[in-house]
């Protein structure tokens, strides 16, 4: 226990070359964590003992994440248990227990439990807390630790999904430990050491409906009815319906966990941060690469593919890139129980996977411009709370990476990229930009400058980052030594651009248009464009030639080009397939009855607007066409007009934070200085805090409540600013308009 607590803080040979007698000292904290620790498992053994619980225990390596815990005991049956020690300053301590696959938003937490105070500012506790009331260690919290708790001033709040499982598998307060409980026996542990559970239902992305014909017709109830579960209603009460559950108004964070989850578009994984793209999302990302792969062979741009890893000589080269990148890189260190000599990264982004070939590729002005695109996934191990297709810790992309032999040529490419990037999302998506120049705090780590498109959510009243094309000069050329004769046999370096656009387009989609039935898809990019829903009667044979006439619709509309599909089953009523279809955001339903076929005509209901008309059968090849590029314009024209409705102007900073806090963008005259830049961002959140009531937000938040710059507008900024305007915020000369917002 000496060597193994004393070499791991003090590192071997300084370890042994003190005197026996420093060597104990130095390692007494560490031999007095290890007997504690020896302790405490023999507390938990005991308690099993005394309650009559079977002690089903497996040691394992370490774990001090749920990510390390899977990998280690994933492959027993049951849960693992995510779990969350939070502190507020009037309501108190809370221990959170939640199923693993679970997303745990903290800032809707005190509504789920109800908690009376209308201003509750949940934190993390610190160590202090965990080390004085719970008696753990971070990294081994679990369920288990209210033994200690012993003057009752922690409330354990327990996920609905737990209590549902097998098995529940939790540290019994030593992570190098893990113990299977039943649910019935978790319960009588903590009851017994006088913690009544509040049980708090996180499930609302699970869809586990008893009845497919339950769901034909949901609502949103009240959200008092869907977070508290009493323990004797929890099986009845945790069987979520089929349909979208939480409002979009109400609820955005559980409202988009529910449409994204029940819409088929994502599944969760045992890996934090990181998802399943099923079919239905997939294939809008086909749709998009189509689009732009399209676009980028148009200009002489060819796909390649690098491998996914790079030692940390090459991507420590460029040190003004990396920092931006550092904190989120994952590192492979070891080769089944071997060690690695050298630690090899995953890629965060390419520059430095690429650029070395390209030193060995480019020789002569001939080889200019060279132009390479991959497709390929990326791994940025964040460690703010992740969000499905917004900020996850793997995601897809495609990176260009292109050289050229002089700049203008380079900024010419810069300009054509982000144009392809507004097309898919204006074109295809129906989500309107705003194309501008991200300022330098926040342009791209080594680029010279960054172009971007900005999008808008009016729902969470914020600005996200689209997508960004970077001019990076001859930075990168310098640092690869990548060079090149040019005509007259002088040597250039080459000016370097690149840009990338991911899977965070999906969720802005989503975003902007969903609404409380589920998705609502432009139908570009719906996988499928019209839903044929025969009505079935009474008589089999009639039914039968309904089904039939459905069949005939599909081949009109399939012969003009338009994505069909026939909904065949017959165990479930109109109704549940309506709502169904709905959920899943299909532009178009076709509603085939009797009536209809005896008129040769169908109703055509439209997902956007929920608009009816009947078309006669003879005229669906020419106006399902028509009709499907309207609710494409329909839909970027509405998101635009509500997009711009919340751009605001303003000229003083006494505006500024209020017009925020309203949920707009704010485009005001600006110095164009990197301090007073920083100095919006601290005061903008200082003064947010102060509205809310609150005094901070949490180290992890992935939405803050300050304003930073978002990009200047090249619309606002083809001419100079006028002179005498002054920086909203400095007094001083203004340079530019810029566009400020929260931001995801």
């Amino acid at each position: 226990w000496i060597k193994l607590y004393a070499n791991g803080n003090e590192g071997k040979a300084k370890f042994e070359a003190n005197s026996e007698e420093r060597q104990c000292e130095a390692a007494a904290p560490f031999l007095n964590f290890a007997l504690k620790s020896i302790a405490m498992a023999e507390k938990i053994v005991a308690a099993f003992h005394a309650l009559g619980i079977p002690l089903e225990n497996v040691d394992h390596v370490p774990a001090f994440t749920v990510e390390e815990q899977a990998a280690a005991v994933g492959h027993l049956p049951g849960v693992l248990t995510k779990n969350l020690v939070l502190k507020d300053k009037k309501e108190g301590i809370f221990l959170i227990c939640a199923a693993a696959h679970q997303t745990v938003e903290v800032k809707s937490l005190a509504k789920k439990m109800q908690l009376v105070s209308n201003k509750v500012n949940l934190r993390f506790a610190t160590e202090d807390v965990l080390h004085n009331v719970l008696q753990v260690k971070q990294g081994s919290v679990s369920p288990l630790a209210v033994l200690n708790d012993t003057e009752n001033q922690v409330r354990l709040v327990l996920d609905a999904a737990l209590l549902t499982a097998d098995k529940i598998n939790c540290h019994p307060l030593q992570n190098d430990k893990t113990v299977s409980i039943t649910p019935a026996d978790l319960l009588k542990f903590v009851r017994h050491y006088a913690h009544e559970p509040l049980i708090v239902d996180f499930s609302v992305s699970v869809a586990q409906a008893t009845s497919p014909r339950a769901a034909a017709a949901p609502k949103a109830p009240a959200k008092e009815k869907n977070t508290i579960v009493k323990p004797d209603k929890l099986e009845k009460d945790t069987k979520s319906k089929e349909g979208m559950v939480w409002s979009k108004k109400e609820n955005f964070p559980d409202w988009y966990t529910d449409v994204i989850t029940k819409s088929q578009m994502i599944d969760y994984y045992d890996v934090s941060g990181c998802y399943v793209l099923r079919p239905w999302s997939y294939e809008i990302w086909e749709r998009i690469q189509a689009y732009l792969d399209g676009k980028f062979k148009e200009i002489g741009v060819k796909n390649c593919y690098f491998p996914m890893f790079v030692t940390s000589e090459k991507l420590n080269r460029e040190k003004d890139h990396l920092e931006g990148f550092a904190p989120e890189v994952a590192w492979v260190t070891k080769s089944g129980d071997t060690d690695l000599k050298e630690p090899i990264a995953i890629r965060p982004t390419s520059e430095t996977i690429m650029y070395p070939a390209f030193k060995s590729w480019i020789r002569s002005h001939r080889d200019l411009p060279l132009r390479l695109n991959q497709w390929c996934n990326v791994v940025r191990w964040e460690f703010k709370n992740p969000t499905p297709f917004i900020r996850t810790r793997e995601f897809l992309w495609q990176e260009g990476h292109t050289a050229h032999a002089t700049r203008e040529s380079a900024a010419t490419e810069v300009m054509q990229i982000l144009e392809f990037y507004a097309g898919a999302y204006e074109e295809l998506l129906a989500v309107p930009m705003i194309k501008g120049k991200k300022s330098e705090v926040e342009k791209f780590a080594g680029a010279d400058y960054t172009t971007t498109i900005e999008g808008f959510v009016p729902s969470t009243g914020r600005g996200i980052q689209a997508a960004t094309s970077h001019h990076l000069g001859q930075n990168f050329g310098r640092m690869f030594g990548i060079s090149a004769e040019d005509d007259e046999g002088k040597k250039i370096i080459p000016y370097q651009n690149s840009w990338g656009f991911t899977t965070r387009s999906i969720g802005v989609m989503v975003m902007l248009h969903g609404d409380d039935k589920g998705l609502v898809l432009p139908p570009r990019v719906a996988p499928i464009q019209v839903v044929v829903v025969p009505i079935p009667v009474k008589d089999k044979d009639e039914t039968d030639a309904l089904f039939a006439q459905g069949d005939v619709l599909h081949d009109i509309l399939r012969k003009v080009g338009v994505r069909v599909e026939v909904d065949h089953r017959r165990i479930y009523t109109p109704g549940w397939k309506y709502n169904h279809w709905e959920l899943k955001g299909v532009p178009l339903r076709f509603e085939l009855g009797p009536k209809d076929v005896a008129k040769s005509q169908v109703r055509v209901v439209r997902r956007d607007n929920n608009d009816k008309v009947d078309i006669p059968f003879t005229d669906l090849a020419a106006k399902i066409p028509a009709l499907l590029d309207q609710i494409q314009a329909d839909m970027l024209a509405r998101a635009r007009t509500e997009r711009d409705s919340r751009i605001k102007v303003v000229t003083e900073w006494k505006d500024f934070v209020k017009t925020i806090a309203e949920g707009n963008m704010v485009l005001t005259p600006f110095c164009n200085e990197k301090e007073w830049e920083e100095q919006v961002k601290a005061r903008s959140r200082d003064e947010s805090l102060a509205l809310l009531g609150e005094d901070g937000e949490a180290d992890n938040t992935a939405t803050s409540v300050a304003a930073k710059s978002l990009c200047l507008p090249f619309e606002h900024n083809e001419l100079p600013i006028e002179d005498g305007v002054k920086c909203f915020i400095s007094g001083q000369p203004a340079k530019c308009w810029i566009l400020w917002g929260r931001s995801y």
